[in-house]
């Protein structure tokens, strides 16, 4: 963390908190921004999400992204820890596992950035109740 020398350097750094806690926490539109969801149960963080996450927040500001990063409970995928949702603009979301530093890069720089797929999506093993009912 930057050191504070002067009132000026506080201002700055209180800006960029509220900035990163705005972004983070409602997201005025977060349909239109990049969507990621890292799943924080026990055996996320027991598996290094917390790690993960904090890499997606730093490196997605840095790289000029405009996204919403927030954490989620299990999602059910234990054996793939840490687990990683991401949704980018107008897309379904896509779940990626065993994410770690490297890995979050090769998402953020395949798949968000390019929208190429990368290994490591985690296939959709279920229905929501909506995909079950039909309009009538």
């Amino acid at each position: 963390m930057t050191k504070v020398k002067t009132l000026a350097d506080l201002k700055k750094l209180r800006e960029d908190l509220q900035e990163k806690i705005r972004l983070r926490e409602s997201g005025e539109h977060p349909e239109s921004l990049v969507q990621v969801k890292v799943a924080m149960a026990t055996c996320g963080i027991a598996s290094g999400a917390k790690d993960v996450m904090t890499f997606f927040m730093e490196e997605l500001e840095k790289r000029g992204i405009d996204a919403v990063v927030t954490q989620t409970g299990c999602m059910g995928y234990c054996y793939a820890e840490p687990t990683v949702e991401i949704t980018l603009p107008g897309q379904s979301p896509l779940v990626f596992g065993f994410v770690n530093s490297r890995k979050a890069d090769e998402i953020i720089e395949k798949y968000i950035k390019k929208g190429e797929l990368v290994d490591g999506i985690i296939p959709v093993t279920y229905q929501s109740i909506n995909d079950n009912q039909k309009e009538g």
